[in-house]
């Protein structure tokens, strides 16, 4: 019997996000050449009163062994929180400094670390990024300042926590994961951005109006009126996806469950999709990605929305990530409707630990670090859990009323990052 979320109020949290790339290029003082090429990119998402970044640090012609990046907020950014780096500020003053595992980037190479803070009305680029001491080269920035807010955004801020990162993300050439022999390779040419992945799926083999070869149509629980079909008239790239008309009510449950062996994925697994759908997503819980849990009794780890924002769910003891509160919805966003959006996650079943991007942005609140924070992971850490994932479905459940239709394309999966 799967669980939802009966007991808890809906809570109304209207986020404003923006996500900006910035490429900082300070003053060239003093040696450069110590750092030929550096770029870093800062990538903010601001709503009224915080933000999270994503910092991509690139040491161009030279390797790495230890880094510090350091930076200047001409605006009243504060920092309270970070991944994959220590992270301080002084005033204005910004240092960050490489985490035990990810001090290594090779010539070419690249790390991510990620930030969270409160910010006021002034929210200008941050300038003078350097790189060991050394400023970088790169494009001009572009703004963060974030549009007007819809009424009701929360000024909750998140409490200061240093978070330590799930997985190292330094950059380096994929690793070709084994090519699976149990179903045929697709007719039609892969998606781009799916080096290494044991699944990369466009669905332009999908030669009939039902999904079938590396996919079944299943419905948990039971049949309703949910339903599959592979779509000719919207798809993301190439002629084909996959579309779900989902209903409202508990028996209208509809997924497509790859039938690629995934055995080959290992502990680690990061996944992308494209996701195109019609209805915002409600206050009550739907899920639209579920995959079975060889460790928590076969029951789901799923991805989907609650209070309007995008949340992952646990199906053994509902626990939710963000918790559902004001301050941790605030810390997710929304799915877009109207477009295709790219969404990417990664699962780490050796230490219990998650990560999601939405359009190549870390989304603070779907963060599962490790380590208890309140309002993010707090309750998602109740228990100790190192997932074993099996499976791949998508699709849509509602627990209530609300109703979907949805597309999925360019689907895949892998032990290492893919991409949008």
């Amino acid at each position: 019997m799967r669980i939802s979320h009966a007991r808890l109020a809906p809570v109304v949290a209207a986020v404003a996000t923006l996500a900006a790339a910035v490429v900082v290029t300070p003053l060239v003082a003093g040696p450069a050449a110590a750092a030929q090429g550096c770029q870093v990119d800062y990538r903010p998402t601001v709503w009224p009163g915080g933000f999270t970044a994503t910092v991509r640090v690139a040491p161009g012609d030279t390797a790495l062994n230890g880094w510090t990046v350091g930076w200047t907020y001409p605006g009243d950014q504060r920092i309270t929180g970070a991944w994959n780096a220590v992270v301080s500020q002084s005033g204005a003053t910004v240092t960050a400094r490489n985490a035990a595992w990810n001090g290594g980037v090779p010539a070419g190479g690249a790390t991510e670390f990620g930030l969270q803070g409160t910010v006021g009305p002034a929210a200008p680029a941050p300038t003078g990024f350097t790189l060991n001491g050394v400023p970088c080269n790169g494009a001009p920035p572009g703004p963060t300042t974030a549009p007007p807010s819809p009424s009701g955004s929360p000024t909750a801020s998140p409490s200061p926590t240093v978070w330590p990162s799930p997985t190292p993300t330094t950059s380096t050439s994929p690793t070709v994961s084994p090519t699976p022999t149990t179903s045929p390779s697709p007719t039609g040419p892969p998606p781009a951005g799916c080096a290494g992945a044991v699944l990369c799926d466009g669905f332009e083999n999908q030669a009939g109006s039902a999904p079938s070869g590396d996919w079944t149509v299943v419905h948990p629980d039971c049949a309703g009126t949910g339903a599959a079909a592979v779509d000719t008239a919207t798809a993301h790239a190439g002629s084909r996806s996959v579309r779900i008309d989902g209903g409202g009510g508990y028996c209208n449950h509809v997924f497509v469950r790859a039938n690629r062996d995934l055995s080959t994925v290992g502990a680690v697994r990061y996944g992308r999709l494209w996701v195109r759908h019609t209805t915002a997503l409600p206050a009550d819980h739907v899920t639209f990605l579920a995959m079975t849990d060889a460790a928590d009794g076969n029951r789901d780890l799923r991805m989907g929305g609650q209070n309007g924002a995008l949340q992952w769910n646990r199906a053994s003891d509902d626990a939710t990530l963000p918790e559902q509160s004001p301050a941790g919805v605030a810390l997710s966003v929304p799915l877009p409707t109207g477009r295709w959006s790219c969404l990417e996650f990664m699962v780490d079943g050796s230490t219990g630990q998650v990560r999601t991007w939405l359009d190549g942005t870390a989304v603070a609140g779907l963060t599962a670090d490790g380590v208890p924070t309140h309002d993010v992971d707090g309750q998602w850490y109740g228990r100790t859990w190192r997932p074993r994932l099996t499976d791949l479905k998508i699709g849509w459940e509602s627990y209530g009323g609300a109703a979907d239709t949805l597309w999925f394309d360019d689907v895949a999966l892998g032990a290492s990052r893919i991409g949008c």
